[in-house]
């Protein structure tokens, strides 16, 4: 154990004196290094394939990380396709958000820097590896990754990949460290104070809450959702049926699925209507209690029988994980309402919760999806893995 702390603490001082160089790097060069990622990305896809069909050898298909944990061809292209747009976006570094003069001549300007290192801990999600580098290098952070064990071959030969292609252009390889996916690695990661300037869990609810009760660096919550959609008295229902299925059965494992429905008593007639487009695939559980709480990452969700707007608002409250909640009704008041009072990171109307992705925001990636308050809320791209600092200028001033 003693001999693991002294090697991570090693990779720890690389990856921060590495850190330190990625400020010399241009947004152009700094871009053109993410291109050439996404090229390698496509160009050795047989190579990634192979060590994602190794992770998935060792898991069943019917765990329902599977579908997370699987890539394919068009998911690889859809990941070198999200890099591109990321090296497309403007610089999130350099920004100046405050600038004043103060009446004793002092100029005060407040602009847009890397926070240094970034720790990674995620779960059987191997394009979290390319989607992390991607958002880490543009902005100027580097990052060290703590993958699960579920997807170890997978994100070994990604970053393997995102290694050749640094060494191509001399850059140190340290900017990004994959870090052994055991228990003990992640409880140095957790501890690397000095090392690692903010710390992102990005998985279910257990592996968040071990993450914020142990970690002396600072985290940032993500992930855990618990999602509704509140069908509404005036809610139409052919968009309810499309909005309702998209968010369920479009990808099951995500955490923006749609885990609950509820539904006004008097629309309880359209219920079947509502639900046929996922007839034989969801299992669904009917004012079931003990089950409300559940983010389920598979084919189940809840049904719930409302009496009113205020009856859905108050299940929300004592349900809801703060990530993505959804109103479909025709009623722009009733909608009105529910986005002010609904607390969560993503409050739609008349849309699914499945918009709730970076790319989808037009935010070219995400490195997670926040569910605190203090800091970034909701998809986190660039702009939010960049604080900032006080640049000041005198003329010879003291204070009095």
């Amino acid at each position: 154990m003693q001999e693991l702390t002294m090697q991570l603490k090693e990779t720890f001082e690389r990856v921060k004196r590495a850190s330190k160089g990625l400020a010399l790097l241009s947004d152009a060069q700094r871009n053109e290094i993410l291109l050439a990622v996404a090229d390698a990305i496509v160009e050795n896809k047989e190579r990634i394939l192979k060590a994602n069909a190794e992770d998935l050898a060792k898991m069943e298909k019917s765990n329902p990380l599977y579908d997370r944990l699987q890539l394919t061809e068009k998911r690889l292209e859809d990941i070198a396709h999200d890099m591109r747009n990321v090296a497309a976006l403007p610089s999130p570094l350099g920004h100046i958000t405050k600038q004043k003069t103060l009446p004793n001549g002092l100029r005060l300007c407040r602009v847009s820097v890397p926070f240094g290192v970034i720790g990674m801990i995620y779960e059987a999600r191997p394009n979290v590896t390319f989607d992390v580098f991607s958002l880490c290098f543009k902005s100027g952070n580097a990052c060290v990754l703590k993958g699960g064990k579920d997807a170890d071959s997978s994100n070994r030969e990604a970053v393997a990949i995102i290694h050749e292609v640094l060494e191509k252009y001399s850059v140190q390889e340290d900017v990004v460290c994959l870090l052994p996916a055991t228990h003990e690695a992640t409880g140095e990661m957790l501890n690397a104070v000095g090392y690692i300037d903010l710390c992102i869990p990005r998985g279910g609810r257990k592996l968040i809450d071990f993450v914020r009760d142990t970690a002396r660096v600072p985290v940032i919550e993500t992930g855990a959702g618990v999602v509704h959609a509140y069908f509404d008295k005036d809610g139409d229902l052919e968009k309810g049926r499309a909005i309702i299925n998209n968010a369920k059965t479009r990808r099951v494992s995500v955490c923006n699925a749609l885990d609950t429905l509820l539904i006004h008593k008097d629309r309880l007639g359209d219920l079947p209507a509502l639900l046929a487009p996922m007839e034989g695939k969801v299992e669904f559980f009917f004012d079931d209690e003990s089950r409300y709480d559940t983010e389920f990452m598979d084919y189940k969700m809840n049904v719930v029988t409302v009496a009113s707007l205020d009856e859905a608002l108050e299940h929300i409250d004592r349900h809801g994980s703060g990530h993505s909640e959804a109103i479909i009704t025709e009623n722009e008041e009733a909608a009105r309402r529910f986005q002010q009072h609904v607390d969560a990171a993503c409050v739609y109307w008349n849309a699914p919760t499945s918009f709730t992705d970076g790319a989808q925001f037009g935010l070219g990636a995400e490195i997670g999806i926040s569910t605190q308050k203090l800091g970034p809320r909701g998809p986190m791209a660039l702009e939010e893995i960049t604080t900032y600092k006080w640049l000041i200028e005198g003329e010879g001033q003291i204070r009095p």
